[in-house]
């Protein structure tokens, strides 16, 4: 008999608290990613024509990442706005999971980009260029104000999606804050070399965090736990309620890095009435409470049922 981890009023209630604050959260989700893509948009169009105004291979390479940005992030959006649709019939979690592919292109897309990045960079350690440095330090004043700003506006998303791309966006903030340091040094010294040497370290940092966060897309996406301890933990926890004498198919999967799904089947040490099926049920919500999952099935099961998931008798697991 599958069993919720709410009852009727509980249940009533805390759609009636919590539906508003889902759609305030989904809405300004949207909201920002749609700001910080205008704002890529617009300032890849200026660094290309800064870039040829300046003769900066430096900030003409840093512009076709940016428009692999602006795509990645226009992308993103896109499959923001998709994955909030309702629950139906072909889809019935609904589309958050497309959410979870945006952080994955994204993160392909930004891998790629840093290593096309580090393809430039390097062999301009060997024959370094001269920029304007005076048109270079207007363009990064003004890349670290906007690409700073878009990213301000992505910091406090929970979901990978908008924590892929605010990656993206820290990744052309401290781009841009190289080129400023550099830029400033070059009014001074002829240094060109500093150029390619901050490129290379900045995008070496951002490579490793993506990939970390890339490797945790491509778990959620093989629907493995979306923390290693969490089954053992609600395993636990589930085991310590009066009457379950065992568990066994838990499962636990995460939709899209922050909605989670929970499925068990708890086998019971006493025959299943209505007031020990009320006992369970009650204690089971309160067991599960702190970990707010978005969905729950639990099913109870006495010691003679036969399980349909593995067509035998308890008696003989």
């Amino acid at each position: 008999m599958p069993v919720s981890n709410r009852n009727r009023n509980t249940h009533l209630n805390a759609s009636t608290l919590q539906k508003p604050m889902t759609e305030h959260h989904h809405h300004h989700s949207s909201e920002r990613i749609g700001i910080a893509f205008f704002l890529n948009l617009m300032f890849t169009i200026i660094e290309f024509i800064g870039g040829f105004l300046t003769n900066s291979t430096a900030i003409m390479a840093d512009a076709v990442h940016d428009l692999g940005d602006t795509l990645s992030i226009g992308l993103g959006w896109l499959l923001d706005k998709l994955g909030k649709r309702e629950a139906d019939h072909g889809f019935t979690y609904g589309y958050r999971r497309l959410s979870l592919l945006g952080a994955l292109i994204n993160g392909t897309i930004l891998i790629v980009g840093s290593l096309w990045v580090l393809s430039e960079a390097v062999p301009r350690l060997l024959e370094p260029q001269m920029p304007d440095a005076v048109g270079m330090t207007g363009l990064a004043i003004l890349g670290v104000t906007v690409n700073g700003y878009a990213a301000y506006k992505l910091s406090g998303g929970k979901s990978l999606n908008e924590q892929m791309l605010n990656w993206h966006l820290m990744e052309d903030v401290l781009g841009w804050v190289a080129v400023l340091i550099v830029s400033i040094v070059l009014l001074f010294a002829d240094w060109p070399i500093l150029d390619p040497i901050l490129s290379i370290v900045f995008t070496l940092f951002i490579l490793f965090s993506v990939i970390k966060r890339l490797a945790q897309t491509i778990r959620l996406f093989m629907q493995a736990a979306p923390d290693n301890d969490i089954t053992k933990s609600v395993k636990k926890t589930l085991l310590e309620l009066n009457h379950v004498a065992d568990i066994h198919h838990l499962h636990i999967w995460s939709l899209d890095g922050e909605h989670h799904v929970l499925t068990a089947h708890l086998l019971l040490d006493t025959p299943v009435d209505k007031r020990i099926h009320t006992e369970v049920k009650d204690a089971v919500q309160e067991a599960l409470d702190e970990y707010d999952f978005s969905h729950s099935t639990i099913e109870l099961e006495q010691s003679q049922e036969i399980c349909r998931d593995r067509q035998t008798t308890h008696k003989d697991a």
